[in-house]
């Protein structure tokens, strides 16, 4: 059993891959080809913004926004300590602070009272100067925007989705990418929407904010490529991937509607032994995992490990226990939600494509243990 089936995918849509890739093959345009704004154009369509850029990675699609707004040393920029790395990290690679906000012990997603809390402390502390909030849509599902957003306009704070993990996914019937000033997800093969490498994109309706990112894309470009007007990077998306993407894409709503059916099917078999993921009312996961807590969970994932069922855990150490962030003086007891999840969470075999008869087994393995 894998714990997610890429190949099931892939046979699925293998003509009409191979006949994008022999496309890009044929016009050999490699590096921003055709298929770059034709991917943008659609992904923008579909979450209903007026811009979408290509990027190469989806931390790349998180670092870009940060030095459109001009993040640097002495800024803070809110963010939850339970997520993948590269949240925070883009935020101290530009010389600024993450500051943490612990998380919702429901949704796993950040805490609107402990953002707020964070934000008024890091004010009259003087230190750092508040510039913007970065939260993530944990594991496909959109954080609380609309508290979200109100919170930012009351301190004059930019937003940025990181929807690393929720594309398809909707908040009060808007998709994800669409529900703040910009918005980043990532195309790692794993996502909901994957590629077959590296890539992510970036969302907004603001024109200026647009323009900025496409020079930073590109080495800061002007009007030409040798008419560079700040400091950039190379962060485009490769031809191949976006013709990879444009494939998958045609059946990916179809995917998201099996997650929706595996996850029900989850919740409602093992909502009596373990804590189950919750999904607001408002919201529609992506699904990007099926996470779910157990104060033993040691106990469960020998079980599962026994049986031949992949398990993992998002996320073992929160990012304010990591080495890379010693510098900000954290420790243990900070954050106790975030611990405290980190020490039962575990994830369980999770994809669009996953048989009933697989499904039995992991339900069959977990019950076993208890």
């Amino acid at each position: 059993m894998q714990f997610i089936d890429l190949k099931t995918q892939q046979d699925r849509i293998r003509e009409k891959i191979e006949l994008n890739i022999n496309n890009v093959l044929d016009h050999g345009k490699y590096i921003m080809g055709p298929e770059i704004k034709e991917l943008e154009s659609t992904l923008a369509k579909y979450c209903g913004v007026k811009h979408a850029i290509g990027v190469a990675s989806g931390t790349d699609a998180l670092l870009i926004p940060l030095m459109a707004y001009d993040i640097g040393p002495g800024d803070a920029v809110f963010t939850t300590p339970f997520t993948f790395i590269a949240t925070a990290e883009v935020i101290q690679l530009l010389g600024g602070t993450p500051v943490f906000a612990d998380i919702d012990p429901e949704t796993f997603n950040i805490d609107i009272e402990k953002l707020e809390e964070a934000i008024i402390k890091t004010k009259q502390e003087g230190k750092l100067t508040p510039k913007g909030i970065l939260p993530v849509d944990l594991f496909g599902q959109a954080a609380d925007y609309d508290k979200i957003n109100k919170i930012a306009k009351k301190y004059d704070l930019f937003v940025i989705e990181d929807a690393a993990q929720s594309f398809g996914a909707t908040y009060n019937g808007k998709r994800a990418c669409s529900l703040t000033d910009v918005a980043s997800t990532s195309f790692f093969p794993a996502k909901p929407l994957g590629a077959y490498g590296d890539g992510g994109m970036i969302f907004t309706n603001d024109d200026d904010l647009y323009q900025k990112i496409l020079s930073i894309r590109v080495h800061g470009s002007g009007s030409d490529k040798y008419n560079n007007i700040r400091v950039g990077l190379n962060g485009r998306l490769d031809t191949i991937q976006a013709a990879v993407l444009l494939a998958k894409f045609e059946i990916f709503d179809e995917e998201i509607k099996l997650r929706q059916m595996v996850a029900k099917r989850y919740n409602e078999e093992l909502k009596d032994i373990v804590k189950v993921p919750v999904v607001e009312s408002h919201n529609i996961s992506a699904w990007a995992q099926y996470a779910m807590l157990h104060p033993d969970r040691d106990k469960i994932i020998e079980k599962l490990k026994e049986a031949g069922i992949p398990v993992a855990i998002y996320y073992p150490i929160p990012l304010h226990l990591q080495e890379a962030f010693t510098s900000l003086g954290l420790n243990k007891g900070d954050f106790p939600i975030s611990e405290k999840c980190a020490s039962e969470i575990f994830s369980i075999p999770f994809h669009p494509y996953l048989t009933r008869d697989d499904q039995d087994k992991v339900i069959d393995a977990i019950k076993s243990s208890v």
